[in-house]
């Protein structure tokens, strides 16, 4: 039988045209227009690529290009981007399609590495907005050496097809991946599609079974949209390494259980300030040569320096010096509100080992830290701190300036800077922001805590602190609703904050703590937050704008003049806080403490998360109840791998680390010569706002615990900061208490907890001294230590041989009296002499460890 042919027309569809190429010459058959380049790097056609001499030494991307403008876009469409291209000398470019006017907004924005091989390069994107007259721009500054880069088959077309981003996530089997304190809670999630539950078993690293048992399904959890199970292997406390667990043939990443897990954490945590610190050259042999640097911003071209820094312009006539402090985060800017919280927790810190029985100061003391300042007889921790506070204090307006007291909100570059940039190579224009009441406050509370907690080691830089609380108190108080310009966003971030009320209870606090005066007391008692749960410790966390718990904190922690019961209402706040964290947890498939109104996870939720871990632990440290201590640790284990993404979030810890943060000199994924960020280092963590370009392409649609990526280029999931760092380092302080509590030496040197009680009498006083042996091992013969910031005078003692040279003070056992059993207090005192206001001493030390000090009376 025959069969008859269709007509073509009938049966055959139409081709469809290809969408129009909107490079014009990307072969350079016609020679070099309609392409540009600036001044330095002219362009010319060499063996039919276009190739300019690229000059070394200049400090942005930007400061060299090729380009070709008057590319139109339409918002919604989707292009592939395509080119070859080669150079004499391996460097990284930036492949932008943009804006070709301010503020040049990217819809693409690459970090392309070429070297001499001419690979092609391809980039998917879809434009967010029309555009009539778009840039592409390969800007290919930025590099100390000069070089040759030529381009060539250049293509940009519409109609392209972008593959949905699929996160690699690794194993279904989430845990830890340091690993699980001995006597800890041991938890993990699966990530199955099961129903039903599956066998688990655990093998140490030779691959021996050790423990085994049964998932529990918890069906789908709703951060991360997956179906998941959990499992719990607590029983466990066999010491060892290289620990997997195994269901359903998938095996977890390795971990290990042991006491000795989170000391190296709080060390490279506290170093990430070291690193961070502006006006100092950064020393090889603290941190290594890949890590060194110049000093930033020092007058040392082409640098502008931060010790005469004007105002932006309008805004004042002074200038101030402003020099030191820490760069914020991945720019080269420093804010007062977020400098804030960073170096209250950091003081916090050791405060807690001042206060807490069990916490260890030992390993924050001099020479322990990665700090320049070894050998001054002042904990290392503090001489961070202190960097930080000179800078916040001199941020204060001048007197006889408008606004005198008050605190700038800010300081940073007239203008964005680029990535990759190190601090000294940064070219732009420093300038002074407006004052705010919340910078303001920020000192004074800082200020105050560092009063006290200098005493000590530096009574002028304590009394210093005190002055400028007491200043910027006062002028808070005159200009109490001075707020921040949301819209002041160029050139660092704008840290606007629209109430000030918590800022107002973080201070009145710290300066009731530090000066007992009751005028302190009653501002506290009067604000409406005093009291309300939520409102000090709101439900997403502490953070720079939320920082009435810091105040709660210090008055439920540190001896003060707070009645019996209103002290108890404050570590009722306290607790109530940190039991609706621990309900989270308990109630979370990944068991982080975080669990947010609305459910979306905001701009540093690990910071957020972390925060709520400070809460929780103080709990445990006021009350000793073992459910708060786990919800810290599970707070762990999500942030260091126990989570949606199998992802640890902390640089160097875990075999799936986050290493690409957003950060200026960190920048190893956009030049190979530099290094990844340090160990230590925590990531910001999933954010599902996407504020920028990389996250909104690639995680549109994402569940919110999975809304993160690691990639320099995603600020808004992938940036670090010191106010991230700074709980990061609290906790791992904590953690490691809980654990060895050595000083990483191996020591058994027993704990120590005082009691000072002084009482006056005309121009004399009596004091009285109980020393408790909390450790596990008898002292023999004990020597406790102590330093006065006034004029005290000892001058008789009895039940211990008491001397004194200067301000500072040493009491040694007697022959009855020498041997402390664990447990056991002994009692001493003495009469001296005085003038003036008596202080008493707040850090007793035996040898280098720092005793609790246990409220009088």
């Amino acid at each position: 039988m025959l069969v008859p042919v269709a007509s073509a027309s009938a049966s055959v569809p139409e081709p469809r045209d290809e969408p129009p190429e909107l490079i014009e010459n990307g072969d350079f058959s016609d020679g070099t227009a309609p392409w540009w380049w600036t001044e330095n790097s002219p362009g010319s056609v060499v063996d039919g690529r276009l190739c300019a001499d690229v000059p070394g030494g200049t400090a942005n991307p930007w400061d060299a290009i090729i380009g070709q403008n008057d590319l139109p876009l339409t918002a919604g469409e989707s292009y592939k981007l395509s080119y070859t291209a080669t150079s004499t000398v391996p460097v990284t470019i930036r492949t932008n399609v943009q804006m070709a006017t301010e503020p040049w907004t990217t819809e693409l924005a690459e970090a392309d590495q070429i070297d001499g091989t001419a690979e092609p390069v391809s980039h998917t994107f879809t434009a967010d907005a029309d555009h009539t007259a778009a840039q592409l721009a390969f800007q290919i500054g930025g590099n100390e050496e000069p070089y040759t880069f030529c381009v060539d088959d250049v293509s940009l077309r519409g109609g392209a097809t972008i593959p949905p981003y699929e996160p690699d996530t690794g194993s279904p089997v989430r845990v830890n991946q340091v690993g699980y304190l001995t006597n800890g809670p041991k938890n993990g999630t699966f990530v199955t599609s099961a129903t039903q539950p599956l066998p688990w078993t655990l093998h140490d690293a030779d691959g021996t079974e050790r423990a085994s048992g049964t998932t529990t399904p918890a069906g789908e959890d709703p951060t991360s949209r997956q179906n998941v199970h959990t499992f719990d292997f607590s029983d466990v406390t066999a010491a060892g390494e290289g620990y997997t667990v195994t269901i359903d043939g998938q095996k977890s990443e390795p971990f290990t259980i042991g006491d000795d897990l989170y000391a190296p954490l709080r060390t490279d945590a506290l170093a990430y300030f070291y690193h961070n610190r502006s006006g100092i050259e950064i020393d090889a042999d603290i941190v290594g040569e890949e890590y060194a640097r110049p000093a930033g911003h020092v007058n040392v071209s082409p640098n502008q320096g931060d010790d005469d820094v004007p105002c932006q312009e309008g805004v004042c006539d002074h200038r101030l010096d402003a020099a030191g402090g820490w760069y914020d985060a991945g720019d080269h800017g420093k804010y007062v509100v977020n400098g804030g919280i960073s170096v209250a927790q950091l003081m916090s810190s050791f405060e807690r080992t001042l206060t807490t029985e069990g916490a260890n100061g030992a390993p924050l003391g001099d020479g322990k830290l990665r700090v320049p300042e070894h050998g001054n007889a002042t904990p290392d921790i503090l001489d961070e701190a202190r960097w930080q506070m000179d800078f916040l204090m001199r941020m204060l307006v001048p007197e006889g300036e408008p606004l005198a007291g008050m605190a700038h909100h800010k300081l940073h570059d007239r203008a964005w800077t680029g990535l990759p940039l190190r601090p000294d190579q940064d070219p732009q224009p420093r300038e002074l922001h407006p004052p705010s009441t919340a910078a303001t406050l920020n000192v004074a509370a800082t200020a105050a805590q560092c009063a006290r907690l200098f005493e000590p080691y530096d009574a002028g830089f304590a009394a210093r602190c005190l002055e400028k609380a007491r200043t910027a108190w006062k002028a808070a108080k005159a200009h109490p609703d001075v707020l921040a310009d949301p819209n002041d966003g160029t050139g660092g971030g704008a840290y606007s904050d629209d109430d000030v009320r918590d800022e107002f209870y973080w201070a009145a606090a710290e300066l009731f703590v530090t000066t007992g005066e009751d005028s302190f007391r009653q501002e506290v008692l009067g604000s409406p937050l005093h009291g309300d749960t939520d409102g000090v410790f709101p439900r997403g966390g502490m953070s720079w704008g939320a920082v009435a718990g810091l105040g709660a904190l210090s008055m439920a922690t540190v001896p003060n003049k707070l009645t019996a019961e209103q002290l108890g209402a404050v570590r009722a706040t306290v607790t109530e806080a940190a039991d609706g964290y621990a309900a989270a947890s308990e109630d979370a498939a990944y068991g982080l403490p975080y669990a947010p109104a609305d459910g979306h996870y905001v701009w540093g939720s690990n910071s957020q998360v972390l925060n709520n871990m400070v809460v929780l632990a103080t709990a445990d440290d006021l009350t000793g109840k073992n459910v708060y201590r786990d919800a810290v640790l599970r707070g762990l284990d999500y942030l260091l791998g126990r989570n949606a993404l199998n992802q640890s979030y902390v640089t160097g810890y875990g075999e799936r680390d986050s290493h690409n943060q957003h950060h200026r000199f960190w920048a190893n994924q956009l030049d190979p010569d530099l290094p990844n960020p340090a160990p230590g280092s925590v990531a910001g963590g999933p954010n599902d706002g996407l504020q920028d370009p990389v996250a909104a392409e690639k995680l549109a649609g994402c569940a919110p615990s999975m809304c993160y990526i690691d990639d320099i280029e995603s600020w808004s999931t992938n940036e670090i900061t010191i106010n991230w760092n700074a709980p990061l380092a609290w906790i791992a302080s904590y953690a490691d208490d809980l654990g060895s509590g050595g000083d990483g030496d191996g020591g058994t040197e027993p704990t120590c907890e005082v009691s000072y009680t002084s009482h006056r009498w005309n121009s004399g006083f009596t004091s009285y001294v109980s020393l408790k042996n909390t450790g596990d091992a008898p002292m023999s013969p004990w020597k406790l230590a102590w330093s006065y910031t006034d004029n005290q005078r000892i001058t008789q003692a009895w039940s211990a041989k008491v001397s004194q040279n200067g301000r500072d003070v040493t009491a040694e056992a007697l022959d009855w009296n020498a041997k402390l059993a664990p447990g056991a207090t002994v009692t001493f005192g003495f009469n001296g002499t005085a003038s003036g206001q008596v202080a008493d001493p707040r850090v007793f030390t035996m040898g280098d460890r720092t005793c609790r000090t246990k409220p009088s009376g």
